[in-house]
C-alpha cells in the first residue's frame, strides 16, 4: 500500500511540468527576458505616422511668423517658419554686384589677351575672381533660401519649439511635423511566426482609444530577427485610413486563430 506522501509527490511532481504561458516567463537574471506577449493570436502594436520630421533653423535670426501652430494641418511646401531676411537679401545683392565686376574685368582681360596685351597670369586670376564671385551668390542663395521653413510633406504640427519675435541660431528646434495621412502599424511578433507570415496577410487591428477594429494588412517584414528576445518587427497598413485614428495610438492585432 503507497504512503500518503508518496501520492502527495506525485501530485506535486505532476505540477511542476505543467508549462507557463510565454508572457509570464521571466529569466532568473536582473532583468526579466523580453517575449512578445501572444495570447490566442493576439499581439500588441502601436500606430506610427510613415514620416515625420523635426525641423531645424538653417541660418541665424529673428522669427517674423510661425503660421501654423500645434494641431493644425498643412500641405507640402507651406511656409512653417519665415525668419527676418533683410540682411541676407542684402548680401545677396551685394554678391550679385561683385560677381557682375569680376565678370566684366574676367571678360576684358579675354579680349585683351587676343592682342597680347594681358598677360595669361592676369588673365586666369580675373576668370579666378569670377568663379569666386559666383560661388558667393551661391552661398547668399542658401541663407535667403533659409529664411523660410517650408513643409516637406503635407500633415500637421505636432510640436513649435519657437516664438515670434525670437533669435535663433543653425541647428536650433523649429517645429516637429508628421504625415498623418499615411499611418502604419508597428508590431513585434515571435520569429516563430516567420514560418507562415508573409506581406499582404490580414488581420484586424483593434485600437484601445477608439475601442473599434480596423481590417489591415502586412506590409513589410523585418530584416534580422532580434537574438536576444526571439522576435522581429513588422509593419502594417490599414486597408483603408481612419478617419478617428491618429500617431500614437496602440491596439491588439488579431490575426487567424491560431496564429502566430
Amino acid at each position: 500500500m503507497r504512503q500518503p506522501w508518496f501520492r502527495s509527490g506525485i501530485a506535486l511532481l505532476a505540477l511542476g511540468c505543467i508549462a507557463l504561458p510565454a508572457s509570464a516567463v521571466e529569466s532568473s537574471g536582473e532583468h526579466p527576458l523580453l517575449v512578445a506577449r501572444v495570447d490566442k493570436g493576439v499581439i500588441r502594436g502601436i500606430v506610427k505616422a510613415a514620416a515625420q520630421a523635426v525641423l531645424y533653423a538653417q541660418v541665424q535670426g529673428r522669427i517674423n511668423q510661425v503660421p501654423f501652430k500645434e494641431g493644425q494641418r498643412f500641405e507640402k511646401g507651406k511656409v512653417l517658419v519665415q525668419l527676418d531676411c533683410d540682411k541676407y537679401r542684402a548680401e545677396l545683392a551685394a554678391a550679385t554686384a561683385e560677381h557682375e565686376a569680376k565678370e566684366k574685368t574676367a571678360q576684358n582681360n579675354r579680349s585683351l589677351m587676343t592682342l597680347n596685351a594681358v598677360s595669361t597670369l592676369d588673365l586666369e586670376v580675373s576668370e579666378a575672381e569670377e568663379k569666386k564671385a559666383a560661388a558667393s551668390i551661391k552661398v547668399a542663395e542658401v541663407n535667403v533660401k533659409g529664411c523660410l521653413i517650408t513643409a516637406p510633406f503635407s500633415g500637421r504640427v505636432t510640436g513649435v519649439m519657437v516664438n515670434e519675435y525670437e533669435n535663433v541660431f543653425p541647428n536650433d528646434k523649429l517645429v516637429s511635423v508628421l504625415d498623418d495621412t499615411s499611418l502604419e502599424i508597428e508590431l513585434v511578433v515571435p520569429s516563430s511566426a516567420l514560418a507562415w507570415l508573409r506581406r499582404k496577410a490580414a488581420f484586424m487591428f483593434v485600437v484601445d482609444e477608439t475601442q473599434r477594429a480596423y481590417p489591415a494588412s502586412i506590409k513589410e517584414i523585418g530584416a534580422n530577427v532580434d537574438p536576444a528576445s526571439q522576435t522581429i518587427k513588422i509593419v502594417g497598413t490599414f486597408d483603408r485610413l481612419p478617419a478617428d485614428i491618429l500617431a500614437g495610438m496602440s491596439g491588439s492585432a488579431q490575426f487567424a486563430a491560431g496564429r502566430p
